[in-house]
């Protein structure tokens, strides 16, 4: 099993340092690391270091740096505007988009989305989508940080202005002719994905975006839920653009 990674604001820069925090907690009293046993730190945007623990504390490590390393940023950007889903299941979108790779999630108060993200409630679901990114990209050993980017309730407006600055945009759409797997994909830039809420997008939505420059595909021949479209698509791109 690969060494557990934990997320840190910057990398140290001598070779003996203190994990604390929430994450030496978690380090510490969750997964009850030893003395010995190797981790990885990451500071969310491409900073990696390996490190070995030397010592276990209250609710914190000492630890002493084995090796440190960058990976470069992924290009193309993969960004997808997320349709605001009704329960835990755009919970399970951002989740899942993070492990498969997605570099920016753009929450969308779509015409049809059953959920309301309004004042404090929408800063609160904001964050706990960055919440759950931020432990996914943990689970997946990532050493970027996806951004949850946007208002809470981003408008079809602003996601229109978002799409016409994209070197590709899709539209994920039921009845698209275009298969997203036949689509031509820049090697440089930012592609746009946008998926749905529930009821799909409407008329004015997709027209909206269009006009704006993005093409409606899709994934294949069955109905996607919302909390799962984004994923496959993301895969299928992942794929094509050889991340995978």
């Amino acid at each position: 099993m690969s060494a557990p990674l934990f997320l840190v604001d910057a990398l140290p820069t001598g070779d003996a340092l203190t994990l604390g925090g929430p994450e030496g907690h978690h380090a510490a009293t969750v997964q009850r690391l030893r003395a010995g046993e190797e981790l990885l730190l990451a500071d969310g945007r491409g900073g990696t270091a390996a490190a070995v623990v030397t010592a276990v504390g209250r609710g914190a490590l000492d630890l002493r740096v084995t090796s440190r390393g960058h990976v470069d940023a992924p290009v193309p950007r993969l960004v997808v505007v997320q349709g605001i889903a009704k329960g835990d299941r755009g919970e399970l979108a951002v989740q899942a988009m993070t492990e498969v790779g997605v570099d920016e999630i753009v929450p969308w108060a779509a015409a049809r989305s059953v959920a309301q993200w309004r004042g404090d409630r929408g800063v609160r679901a904001r964050e706990k989508w960055a919440a759950t990114a931020r432990e996914a990209a943990k689970q997946a050993r990532r050493a970027w940080l996806p951004v949850v980017a946007g208002a809470p309730d981003e408008s079809t407006a602003t996601v229109a202005r978002r799409i016409a600055g994209a070197a590709a945009a899709f539209v994920l759409h039921e009845e698209a002719q275009e298969p997203l797997t036949a689509a031509a994909l820049p090697a440089t830039g930012e592609i746009v994905l946008v998926v749905g809420p529930e009821g799909g997008i409407t008329d004015a939505e997709g027209t909206a975006f269009t006009q704006a420059g993005a093409r409606p595909v899709r994934l294949g021949p069955h109905v996607l839920r919302t909390s799962t479209a984004g994923v496959a698509a993301l895969c299928v791109l992942a794929t094509r653009l050889s991340r995978w």
